[in-house]
């Protein structure tokens, strides 16, 4: 299952809040209510702005690879829109011990359909707490103004949405209506189906380590022009006299640490591109450790003297510079 990562500067901020764990954990019900805070910075001062609350829940989780892909749709819903068909969506949320319930899944917005089949959803088992964990099942009709309207809704656990998968029935959605001074559950002809249920299991980073995986750090320094002459303090491979380490040199070093350990012979490819060579022409691809033969140096010490060596021994792709030999 691939995961897309949202681009993080291309949304819009609604708010943010702070807390601790403790903070959390000692609440009766482990839950949290914290006002959202936009802050908005201007010349003369800084203004925060309430807009909105965002509610914490934390629970114990227990270990569980196995993963629910569920395709779901309802049939016969009824109508909530006065001129036209329902836009209906569903909310999937787990029910905790002190019996509130926490969303954990929502599914997309299906325009103008009272029959609708919804994309594929992926639950965790330990997302949910279990396959006998109850899980409430509401459908709604979107509204742009935020106030979805309550189409009907099904209790059930991941193991009843699997009978209903295998025994090829629907369940009816039911909407509590207030009858006197008590809610009671209304039987409605809208009915819930389960079109597909099927467990995976996910293998975790230790699965695959203990099944012999290794990572293979390779490394390829770019040392076109467009980094800045070297000699000076704004360029990413400038040489700090004191010793501290430029922009590659932290790069190389940072995640070359944590990777390091996932090799077992500890011997990577290192390469650089956009640079001269003594007596050469612009290579686009030339061996780290100045060698014809080979590309591979060994650890991240081995990479960072050559990265430094090839520097001392190479123009940038561009303007001379004072390094040049």
């Amino acid at each position: 299952m691939m995961i897309q990562m949202l681009k993080l500067e291309e949304q819009q901020s609604l708010g943010e809040a702070c807390c601790t764990l403790s903070g959390i954990v000692t609440k009766p019900n482990r839950s949290l209510t914290l006002d959202l805070i936009r802050r908005e910075e201007s010349v003369s001062s800084t203004h925060s702005q309430h807009c909105g609350k965002l509610t914490v829940h934390a629970e114990e989780c227990f270990s569980s690879k196995s993963t629910a892909d569920i395709i779901l749709r309802c049939i016969d819903l009824e109508s909530k829109d006065l001129f036209s068909k329902s836009d209906p969506f569903l909310v999937i949320s787990k029910l905790v011990e002190s019996g509130i319930s926490i969303p954990v899944c929502k599914t997309e917005v299906l325009k103008n359909d009272h029959n609708p089949t919804w994309k594929p959803v992926f639950l965790n088992i330990q997302q949910v707490g279990s396959k006998d964990s109850p899980l409430v099942i509401e459908c709604f009709n979107f509204n742009s103004n935020g106030k979805h309207d309550l189409i009907g809704k099904v209790q059930k656990s991941l193991a009843d949405l699997e009978k209903l998968h295998l025994g090829r029935e629907g369940e009816n959605l039911y909407l509590p209506t207030l009858v006197g001074h008590n809610y009671k559950n209304k039987i409605l002809n809208s009915k819930l189906l389960v079109d597909k249920f099927s467990e995976t299991v996910q293998h975790t980073f230790l699965d695959y380590l203990a099944g012999g995986f290794e990572l293979n750090f390779m490394v390829a320094i770019d040392f076109t022009a467009s980094n800045g002459n070297p000699c000076l303090p704004d360029s990413l491979h400038y040489i700090d006299p004191s010793g501290r380490l430029n922009a590659y040199q932290k790069a190389i070093y940072e995640v070359g640490e944590v990777l390091q350990f996932y090799d077992a012979d500890k011997r990577y490819p290192a390469w650089g591109f956009g640079a001269r060579p003594i007596d050469g022409p612009v290579s686009h691809c030339f061996n780290l450790n100045g060698s014809s033969n080979y590309c591979e140096v060994q650890g991240i010490q081995g990479i960072m003297m050559a990265y430094t060596s090839a520097l001392f021994n190479v123009s940038l792709a561009g303007p001379k510079h004072c390094l040049d030999m």
